[in-house]
């Protein structure tokens, strides 16, 4: 079957990226390919009766083809982005189709409202962030476009902010001991910061003359501040939020009044109601509840960003910071709330999570979601505690890639 050649009609996108048709009752996964296009292709790896396929030959293209910008882009070459061939506004509608497949077939919500994804401005040049490898040579790259590929060593980025590319240009890291990568951030203000990823807890030693802060990460993910600022600014919704080397912080900075605002209008706050905010980070959406609710409720496990929302949530004296794992803390809260906000990792909730939101019985609930599959799977398992789906609206926070994200509004039935 390895190795084996023929043509298919590509009929539909998989969460993932890659397009899918059907071989002799089997399913082919073809990456870099349009539903509605036909290719012939090569089987490189076989799963039961499921086929993973390359391109050839591009038979009939989609008229959503486009010429990807970058020249890293495609087979055996940066992984990063997925969808650079596919027209934005197509792109937009794949996602929504993705994600309503998804809550589909593995949560059973066949019905679900999933509203028209709201798009991303910029679509090039979004990411206020970005992770690299550290090659050996002292250069950087990204994930390789298959899943076994060493990292690809890369000159340009078009999804990275202009500034950050300039500035990954001006680094030389060859000979630093320890090195595993190196993360670039800057803040709404513009506000640069070099994260170095270390698997040694030595300290380099450096000789700085950029126009940014320098940190670093050791193995345990503990922030060590060297030179300059020990952190990025960023103004969310009117708020100016700071953000530690380490802490969880979305790339697509542009996008995130959007989100915000989607959050809030699931929640539906009236005014002086208790909220609840899980997994909540340096305190985005703390910050946006803090104006309307009576009391805000943070939990947040990871120290730097506890301290973070500290500093981000001074000004607000009825907003409460718990520092501990959301499972333990649901546990031992004893206050009712009127509305929960999850912002889980992409590997979504836990059972205990489930279980101690289903013992809070909130009315309404906000799961920000960046992973289709494991919102699809929570949302069934919060059907089965007590929670309809009331819709999702999806939100675009990397153009040019399958990355989905969404805010789902849930409430008690």
């Amino acid at each position: 079957m390895v190795g084996d050649v023929f043509d298919v009609e590509l009929t539909g996108m998989a969460h993932g990226g890659s397009a899918l048709g059907r071989h002799d009752g089997r399913t082919v996964f073809v990456p870099y390919t349009i539903p509605g296009e036909r290719a012939r292709v090569q089987v490189v790896r076989a799963k039961g009766r499921t086929l993973f396929a390359r391109g050839l030959t591009l038979l009939e293209a989609s008229a959503d083809r486009v010429f990807p910008r970058c020249p890293h882009f495609g087979p055996g070459r940066c992984g990063r982005c997925q969808w650079q061939h596919i027209a934005y506004p197509a792109q937009l509608l794949l996602k929504q189709d993705v994600l309503a497949d998804q809550l589909a077939r593995i949560g059973g919500l066949e019905d679900a409202e999933v509203r028209p994804v709201i798009p991303c401005d910029p679509i090039w040049g979004y990411s206020y962030q970005l992770s690299f490898a550290a090659l050996p040579n002292g250069a950087l790259g990204l994930p390789g476009a298959d899943a076994n590929d060493r990292p690809f060593p890369i000159e340009v980025c078009h999804i990275l902010h202009p500034e950050l590319l300039a500035l990954k240009d001006a680094l030389d890291l060859e000979g630093i001991p320890g090195l595993k990568g190196v993360k670039l951030q800057m803040g709404s203000d513009g506000g640069r910061m070099i994260i170095l990823l270390m698997d040694t807890e030595e300290a380099p030693e450096l000789l700085a003359d950029l126009p940014a802060s320098v940190n670093l990460l050791l193995p345990d993910n503990e922030p060590v501040n060297l030179i300059g600022d020990s952190h990025v600014r960023y103004t969310v919704a009117g708020h100016m939020l700071r953000a530690t080397a380490g802490s969880a912080f979305r790339a697509c900075v542009r996008q995130l009044d959007a989100l915000v605002e989607t959050v809030m209008a699931g929640l539906e706050l009236a005014g002086g109601e208790a909220v609840l905010d899980l997994y909540a980070g340096v305190g985005v959406f703390s910050a946006a509840a803090a104006r309307l609710a009576g009391r805000v409720t943070l939990v947040e496990s990871y120290p730097p960003a506890v301290t973070d929302a500290d500093a981000n949530l001074a000004a607000y004296d009825h907003v409460d910071i718990i520092e501990g794992a959301v499972e333990d803390v649901l546990g031992a809260l004893d206050i009712r709330y009127d509305a929960v906000i999850v912002d889980p990792p992409p590997a979504g909730l836990s059972g205990a999570a489930l279980d101690g939101l289903a013992a809070l019985g909130a009315p309404r609930l906000v799961y920000v979601s960046s992973d289709p599959a494991s919102l699809a799977r929570d949302a069934a398992r919060l059907a089965r505690a007590g929670y309809a789906l009331a819709y999702v609206q999806p939100l675009d926070l990397a153009p040019q890639t399958f990355y989905i994200d969404a805010a789902a509004v849930f409430r008690r039935a």
